[in-house]
Formats: C-alpha cells, structure tokens, sequence
C-alpha cells in the first residue's frame, strides 16, 4: 500500500508510475476524499475545543449556584453534531483506506517501461539447450508412458489442471523438495518454516492478494479462510503488526508447500501437463529486510533460485519484467524461464520481486533501528526456489532418452536412494 502523505507530495510522480504500468486511476476521488477528510477534521476539532471550553465554563456556573441548562443543552447538541461528524469521518477515511490498498505498488526506476511480457528485457542466458537426435516428448507423455504421471485419473479425482504422481514420480517430486530446502538452508542461509496452508483475510490483504485478486483464489465454504495460493503469503505475515529489532535483519524465510490457485483468466492455456495447475508444490523464499539494502538483497535472492537450475544443469535465462508485466505489490521482478525443449522455448519457472515497503505498510511490518527514534516500514521480497512441478516437468523433457527413460540429474541422485535413471514403473 502506498503512504497517503507521499502520494499527496509526489502526486505526479505517482501518476508517473501507474501510467507506466498502463493501470488507469482517478485520483480525483481520492483528492475529493481527502479533502472531506480534512474538513471533517477540523470541523470536529474545533467542536471538541468549544465543548471543553464551555464545559469549563459549566462547571464554574454550577459552583456559583448559577443556571447551567442552557449550556448543557446546547454542549448535547454539539455531542450529537461531533458524533455525526465522526461517523461521516469513519466513512470517507474508509473509501480512502479502499483506494489506497486498491493502487498497485510503483515500479522502481530501472524497470524497463512496456506494455506486455513482449518488452521485458532480457538479462542473462544459462547453459546451452540439448540438441536432441531423436523425437523429443512432452513431459507428459514422458511421464504417462513411464507410469509416473497420471493426469486422467488426476482429473476423475478432482477435474482438470491437478497431479497425480506415482511410484519413482513422486520420489522424484519428493527428492526435488529436499533438495531445494536443503540448498537454501544449508548454502544460503534461509531459515526453514512450514507455514499453515489456510489462512485468513488480513493475512491474503497484507500480501495484496485481496480484495484485488479474489477470483484467483480458493476460499474456503462458510469460512473466512483461504487456500495460500503461494507460502509467500504466510511467511511474509509472519511479523505482521510488530515491530523487529533491526539486529534480525534481513529475516530470510524458505518454505515448501502446496499452492492453489483458481487460474482465472487462464481458460485455453496450458491445458496439457505440468505448467498451469490449481495444485501444485513450490519451494518459496521471502526476506525481510532494511530500505538501503533491499535491492542488494533482491540479487542475492534471484542467485538463490538461480542456483538450484546450475546444481541441476538445467538451461535457464533470466529477464527483467517490464512495467507492464509487474506483479500488483512488486516494484522490480526478475524472471527465470527454464528451457523446455518439447515446446522449443523457456517458460518461467521463478519469479524474484522486492516489494519495497508495499507490503509491509499494509501488514504493519515495522523495524526499529538501534538509537532510531521511531519505527520504520521493512521491505519485503519474495521468490520461488523453485516451482517443483515445472522443475520435475523440465528435468523429464531434458534428460529424455531415445528408449523414454529419464536421467537422474546428478545432483538428485543421493536424493534418489542412488537411482540414477527412471524406467518404466511395472
């Protein structure tokens, strides 16, 4: 959420960055409101100054023995006035409140400006994609034809756009979890969490995830409660209205979880496979951490995810989302798309984004400096480390073999008990 007074002092600045990110706002109405507000404001003010006032002067006319009704009277009358005034106060800083948390976060200045995914810029290429000598598969008929993958049967237990792994399928999906975790707790730092996979409203509000993006999530059947769409949410709140001393900084949380998401929008893409689900596993990481060393922190978070492809030897590159692409809480994203040769392209597989203190201002996520004199906003990143079935679905396509075997990468082979290639399931 962006700060009203910053708003009302760089107000084009502001509407700078939601141009850029084509999102169209009329900050007439929130200029209306908070002009109400102000009046109200000093309306009631000037209310309450007048019945202390004259309350004094009650208080003197009853200790001389004088006539004091006419004054309580009139003091009711002005009660009555200061009561509506607030309630017609609570109103409009409650339309502000909505449009405050309703404007997306504004995109860093180095974000390169565009209209779609079409202009984001690439930053960096990894590894060469395999030139195969025979047919390549999709992952899916991989998996099928090995008995490891079962999306037919997935969609007569729950309809489409869910997973059903079997036998060395889901050791394989299950190694990919340990890995991952094991990577960034024990080379990175992160510190392991497992979150609920429920939570509440204010905590999908503190992320940004509500009230924009309702439809994309599942919520729960007579319950204010909703399936995380990504552990980003929970360990995000984690600290959610307190204030952190700043010697924990930067707080580097890693956790493995489902995720669900409705995929609204989505109808027609990706119907086949891995890349689209309504469940899926993810390995996600979120900092915590100072203003002046986010953007530090962000590349450091972007060569975490990096790092697990590398171990992989999958090929990778790496883009900078531009501004019209950017996520409603990020201020930069970087992208990694793996390399998937049965459709001849990269798709994303991680997406790293410093929210700056967007996220932290709607949380109330605050940190106090040693010697500071007051509480200060953190700035909150996130990214996956990674998509697990996107990576399981990469690995499949990468290190097919012409007999529809599938190659351990080496990395995962102690992960496997030692199996270093998966056959056939009988």
């Amino acid at each position: 959420m962006l700060d009203l007074k910053f708003i009302n002092t760089h107000l084009e600045a502001v509407k700078n960055g939601m141009n850029k990110r084509r999102a169209k706002i009329d900050f007439s109405l929130l200029s209306d409101n908070d002009e109400k507000r102000k009046s109200l404001l000093l309306n009631i003010e000037e209310l309450r100054h007048t019945r202390n006032t004259v309350s004094d002067e009650i208080a003197k006319l009853k200790k001389s023995g004088e006539d004091a009704n006419p004054l309580i009277q009139k003091m009711k009358d002005v009660s009555d006035t200061i009561k509506t005034l607030d309630k017609d106060l609570a109103i409009v800083e409650t339309g502000i409140q909505n449009f405050l948390i309703s404007l997306p976060n504004i995109p860093h200045d180095d974000v390169p400006v565009g209209k779609d995914e079409t202009d984001n810029q690439l930053v960096k290429t990894y590894g060469d994609p395999r030139k195969f000598d025979f047919e390549i598969k999709p992952h899916w008929e991989i998996g099928e034809n090995l008995g490891i993958l079962d999306l037919t049967r997935a969609s007569k237990l729950a309809g489409a756009r869910f997973p059903l792994y079997f036998g060395n399928g889901a050791r394989l999906e299950r190694a990919l979890i340990n890995f991952m975790l094991d990577i960034h707790v024990s080379q990175h730092g992160y510190k392991e969490t497992l979150p609920p996979f429920i939570v509440n409203r204010a905590t999908m509000t503190g992320t940004g995830q509500l009230p924009k993006f309702g439809e994309e999530l599942f919520k729960l059947e007579g319950w204010d409660y909703f399936l995380i769409p990504t552990s980003e949410v929970p360990m995000t709140n984690i600290y959610a209205n307190e204030i952190i001393d700043e010697s924990l900084l930067p707080c580097k949380f890693t956790a493995y979880t489902p995720c669900f998401r409705s995929e609204a929008g989505s109808y027609g893409k990706d119907t086949k496979g891995l890349i689209r689900q309504h469940q899926f596993n993810k390995v996600e990481l979120v900092k915590l951490t100072t203003p002046e060393s986010s953007f530090e922190e962000l590349e450091s978070l972007l060569a975490n995810a990096e790092k697990i492809l590398q171990l992989l030897e999958l090929p990778y590159q790496v883009l900078s989302l531009c501004t019209g692409d950017l996520g409603f809480s990020a201020a930069k994203t970087y992208d990694i798309e793996v390399w998937m040769p049965s459709q001849d392209k990269y798709r994303e597989i991680s997406s790293c984004s410093n929210c700056l203190d967007f996220q932290a201002r709607r949380a109330g996520i605050r940190f106090k400096r040693k010697g500071g004199k007051k509480p200060e906003y953190v700035h909150t990143l996130n990214g996956s480390g990674l998509a697990v079935g996107r990576t399981f679905a990469a690995i499949l396509e990468n290190y097919q073999n012409p007999d529809g075997s599938v190659m351990i990468p080496e990395i995962l082979i102690p992960y496997m008990g030692g199996q270093k290639i998966i056959r056939h399931d009988a």
